[in-house]
This record gives structure tokens, C-alpha cells and sequence, in this order.
């Protein structure tokens, strides 16, 4: 009874207090069709040595990102982790530590979080930051539910070129909360005009750059729209380390910036945790959702640090909270820190230039293959191409050949039309030989 210490009775009982007919009842906002109408596939019990042996089995079946070259992107990138990040976020200090409500008693974990927030505000040259959002796609979210605060307006317009996954998580809460969000169709060439699109009922256009097919775009006429009518722009950003060479959004005139820090200090980690970044302009302060960590000075005028303007429903009344997020990704945050405190402001630049170097020379190396264009007149690290056959096909095949190259737009956006369109990502950890290994690989591929 140790993990299942309900019987049948008990959960009548409770589902007759909730007020429900059954436990189906319970799900009743989760679509059908994302609802499994059958049990999972698994043995019903195993021994502790039959678990190990079968889940070891399953566990070689992945191939590590580390094993082949790799060349996957579309919102988690690659990037090498320096050893020093992983000691540093192991020690006690950090691994256990938790919510800094005392901070009489927890200056380090305080003084982490206000760099970190430092950082994110310098990186997107953004007056603040916050240190409390989960990842990029619920960070896009807390900015359009800001959006929404601060304009009194509940009607987004997502661009075509923002993550899919970002843009259903935008679509979800909207559908939640009784608000507009409307999604445009996916943007391959970055061509779509957001500005003829803003109205009085409009709160914020948000825009990605580089965009999900790796087109870098220049929010400033955007921004400038936004401006006249009196909505916000929300840029968002996946990949991080971009910043250390491309425009920041704040130099361009953003309102609320989010995004995804993975690519820095944080590994792939077959999909998490991951670490959202948040910033916003001064005006906006107030608005901004989650935790905050700012400097002050004690009784006896020594510096010091404190959680400050806690808008969270732990803090205050839920009705008057800008949000509910009640954790964050503390140990993600804190490896980003480390990370970009190593690199320094040369060093993040030098690892930008790198990373598009490396993508720059496989475009031209791929664009030489018969069958095979790149879609992109700018990009960063990722690009978009567009081959001779389907997309989906040609990375099994190429995963068969030991060689992971790219992701298939389809996967990401079914049914739209897509089907012969790569996503690829070059990062610094591409060599020479791993970019020659793609070409071949998919030009045998194309070729069969």
C-alpha cells in the first residue's frame, strides 16, 4: 500500500466531494486527441533486476549527441560545457539549496541569482531581468500575459517565424485564459508584414530572431509600429549564444524579451531542465512575473542582497500576482552564470564568431550538392534546406549512416506543407571532418 494507499472506495468518496462523475472528468481541458484511450504498453511488474536489465536495453538504443557528428538544433543546441561549470553547481552550497526566503542566511544563493540577472539584462540590453522562469517557451508566455497586463489588451500576434513549440504553448494559455492569440502561418523567408497586422484590441507582437528557420530579423520598424499603437513588441530568442554577436533586442526597441539560456553552461540533457531568461524596460518593472533579486545594504551599510517587488502568489494575494510561477530552474541558472563568467565579454563574442564560421562554411558545402538549397539569406549557427525528396527520410538515412544531420522541418510543423525543408545547426563543437561527414552523407543520400 506503500504507492497505491487508495482503494476503489476511497476514490469514489473523493471524487464525490470534487464534484466529478469520474476520474475522466478530471481532464476534461486536455483535448481528447492528446489523451491516450488505451493502457501504456509496459509489463505489469518486474524485479528491481528485470527493471535495470530492461531499461539499460532501451537506454542503447539513443545515440549520444556526443557519439557522431551532430548537427541538431531547433531550439536545443550542442555547445561544449567547460568541467569547471559541473564541479561548481555540484557543491553542497548550491545542489540543496532552495527558495532563498531567509536572506540573512542566504547571501551566496542571492548574490548568484542578482549576477545571473545581471548578465541576461546585459546580454539583451534590457534595463532588468528576473530570475524565475522555467524555460523559453513558458518564459514567451509570462512575456505575452505581461503584454496583456500592462497594455489592457488580450489579443497577441505571434509571428510564423517563432519556435512551434513556443507558439502552442502561446496558443494554450491563450485558449486557458479566454484571450487572442493569433498564430500566423509558418514564415520560412521571414517575409510576413506584423506591422499592417497591430490594432487597437492588439497587446503585443511577438517576434523570434534568429527566427525557428534561422533568419535573423530586424525588429526595429516593428518595434517602432508597436510604439505608435500603443502595443509592445516581444522578441524571443533560442539560441543564446547569438547574442554574443548579433543585435541584442533591446538596442532594437523592445519592450519584453524571453528566452532559452540552454545553449550556455546548460548540456542537452535529452530535453531538461532547461533555464527561460526574462527581460523587460524599467517602466515595466512592476509587471514582470516571478522572482527578482536586488542589492541593498544591511544595518551596518555592508552590501547585500534580497529578494525584492515579489509579485508571485506566494508572496501575495493570487488575484493581485502577476503570475503563479512558483519555482525555478536554480541550478540551470546558476551553471549559465559560471559559464558566461568563464567566456567573459571576449570570449562569448569569440564563440559567436566561431559558431558562425562553422555554420557558414557547411552552408556553402551542403549548397554544392546537386539537389540541395539553403533558404537563408542570414543566419547565425542554423540554416534552412530545402532538398530534392523528403526531409524526414533523408536524417533516417543519415542517422543510419552515423551521421545526425538536422531535424526535419515536418517533425516540428506536420501537415504544412514542409516536407523537404532541414533545419541545421553548426555549432564550435563541428569539425572540419564532421561537416565533410554530413556532406557525404547527405549527398549519398540523395544521390541513392
Amino acid at each position: 500500500m506503500r504507492y497505491l494507499p487508495l482503494n476503489s472506495e476511497d476514490r469514489a468518496d473523493m471524487l464525490a466531494r470534487v464534484g466529478v462523475a469520474n476520474i475522466d472528468a478530471l481532464f476534461a481541458d486536455i483535448p481528447k486527441a492528446k489523451r491516450l484511450e488505451h493502457d501504456l504498453d509496459l509489463p505489469p511488474r518486474k524485479t528491481e533486476i528485470e527493471v535495470e536489465r530492461l531499461l539499460s536495453g532501451l537506454a542503447a538504443k539513443n545515440v549520444p549527441a556526443g557519439a557522431v557528428p551532430f548537427f541538431v538544433g531547433a531550439g536545443a543546441y550542442k555547445h561544449h560545457v567547460p568541467a569547471s561549470v559541473d564541479h561548481l553547481i555540484q557543491r553542497s552550497e548550491f545542489l540543496t539549496s532552495y527558495t532563498p526566503y531567509q536572506p540573512e542566511i542566504a547571501q551566496g544563493t542571492l548574490q548568484t541569482i542578482f549576477e545571473f540577472q545581471t548578465q541576461v539584462a546585459g546580454l539583451t540590453a534590457m534595463d532588468v531581468a528576473n530570475a524565475s522562469m522555467y524555460d523559453g517557451s513558458t518564459a514567451t508566455v509570462e512575456a505575452v500575459a505581461m503584454a496583456h497586463r500592462i497594455t489592457k489588451r488580450r489579443k497577441a500576434i505571434v509571428s510564423g517565424g517563432l519556435h512551434p513549440h513556443y507558439a502552442e504553448a502561446v496558443r494554450t494559455y491563450a485558449a486557458m485564459a479566454g484571450d487572442d492569440a493569433l498564430v500566423l502561418a509558418p514564415d520560412v523567408f521571414a517575409a510576413e508584414t506584423l506591422g499592417a497586422l497591430v490594432d487597437e484590441e492588439t497587446s503585443c507582437i511577438v517576434v523570434q530572431s534568429p527566427d525557428f528557420f534561422g533568419n535573423l530579423r530586424d525588429l526595429s520598424d516593428i518595434a517602432a509600429i508597436c510604439k505608435a499603437k500603443g502595443a509592445l513588441l516581444v522578441a524571443v530568442f533560442t539560441e543564446a549564444v547569438s547574442l554574443g554577436l548579433v543585435q541584442p533586442p533591446g538596442a532594437m526597441g523592445a519592450d519584453i524579451v524571453a528566452g532559452e539560456g540552454q545553449s550556455i553552461g546548460n548540456r542537452l540533457n535529452f530535453g531538461g531542465p532547461y533555464v527561460g531568461l526574462f527581460a523587460a524596460k524599467a517602466k515595466y518593472l512592476r509587471q514582470m512575473p516571478g522572482r527578482l533579486c536586488g542589492e541593498t545594504v544591511d544595518a551596518s551599510g555592508r552590501r547585500g542582497f534580497v529578494l525584492t517587488l515579489s509579485t508571485r502568489e506566494q508572496h501575495i494575494r493570487r488575484d493581485k500576482a502577476t503570475s503563479n510561477i512558483c519555482t525555478n530552474s536554480g541550478l540551470a541558472s546558476l551553471a549559465f552564470t559560471i559559464h558566461l563568467t568563464l567566456l567573459g565579454d571576449a570570449g562569448l563574442r569569440r564563440l559567436a564568431r566561431i559558431n558562425h564560421a562553422n555554420a557558414v562554411d557547411l552552408a556553402d558545402r551542403l549548397a554544392a550538392i546537386a539537389g540541395v538549397k539553403v533558404l537563408n539569406k542570414t543566419f547565425f549557427n542554423e540554416f534552412t534546406l530545402k532538398i530534392a525528396g523528403d526531409a524526414a527520410q533523408a536524417v533516417e538515412r543519415m542517422a543510419d549512416l552515423g551521421v545526425l544531420g538536422g531535424v526535419p522541418v515536418s517533425r516540428l510543423l506536420p501537415d504544412k506543407g514542409l516536407d523537404d525543408l532541414i533545419l541545421a545547426a553548426s555549432t564550435e563543437v563541428n569539425t572540419e571532418a564532421d561537416r565533410a561527414a554530413f556532406v557525404e552523407a547527405l549527398q549519398g543520400v540523395l544521390s541513392c
